[in-house]
This record gives structure tokens, C-alpha cells and sequence, in this order.
């Protein structure tokens, strides 16, 4: 299986309602990495997985909307715990779609799957993975 990963960050704040979140409960601030891993079993006719510098400008598109907004507002989060393994998602579902779409070009349509990786900080991430 073949792979790139193109990174960009987001800023967003948000809140979490559960004890389990302690004081994560109170709006919070959070910054992100995220990747995100194209894969396919064999290379186009290019040579290559997906056209890096598409991937990396429709990663940009979808992190853009997230990006300085408090996730608490948003209508498409109401009631929802925004964690980051559920932003993984999130950002996962809304890259697959532009690669339906057509957004990422003819090649990437071989495209097999995809990774979403939100770091938290250099010790903690989550990932979500789905085909494509």
C-alpha cells in the first residue's frame, strides 16, 4: 500500500459536557496537527498516490471552515462532544467527499482509504480511518 500525508492545524474552541472531561467541561481553547494519509494499492500513471499540492489545498478548504470558530455555535456540532476523535472524523468525511467530488482530480478516484490524525500534543493524537 502506497501513501502521502499532507498536514495543516486548526484552532478552535469548544466545550464538552460528561464528567469525564473534568474540566474540559468549561470552554477550552485547542490547537491541532492534523494529517491527512491518502493510500492506494498502486500508484497512478503519474507515479504517484494524489496530487500533493490538491490534497494539501482541499485538507486547507476543510480545515479553514473549523478554524477560529467555537465549535459550541456551530449548528452542525449542536448537542455533539467535539472530540478530537470525532473532528478526525469529521475532517475524514468531509475530505471524502471532495475526493467523490472530483476536487482532488481524475487520479486521486484510485484512491483506497484515508487517515485523519488530530494531534493534540506531541503525546497525544486520535485517528480515524475509513475507505474510500
Amino acid at each position: 500500500m502506497f501513501s502521502i500525508t499532507v498536514r495543516d492545524h486548526i484552532m478552535i474552541a469548544h466545550s464538552f459536557r460528561g464528567e469525564v472531561f473534568g474540566p474540559a467541561q468549561r470552554l477550552h481553547g485547542a490547537t491541532f496537527l492534523v494529517d491527512a494519509t491518502f493510500r492506494r494499492t498502486e500508484l497512478d500513471d503519474d507515479n504517484i498516490v494524489v496530487d500533493i499540492g490538491l490534497a494539501t489545498r482541499e485538507l486547507g478548504q476543510v480545515t479553514g471552515a473549523l478554524s477560529y470558530r467555537n465549535l459550541d455555535e456551530e449548528p452542525d456540532f449542536a448537542g455533539i462532544n467535539t472530540s478530537t476523535e470525532f473532528l478526525a472524523k469529521v475532517i475524514a468525511d468531509r475530505l471524502a467527499e471532495r475526493v467523490h467530488a472530483g476536487a482532488l482530480g481524475e487520479g486521486a478516484r484510485g484512491l483506497a482509504g484515508l487517515t485523519v490524525t488530530l494531534h493534540e500534543s506531541h503525546i497525544a493524537w486520535a485517528s480515524y480511518e475509513r475507505a474510500l
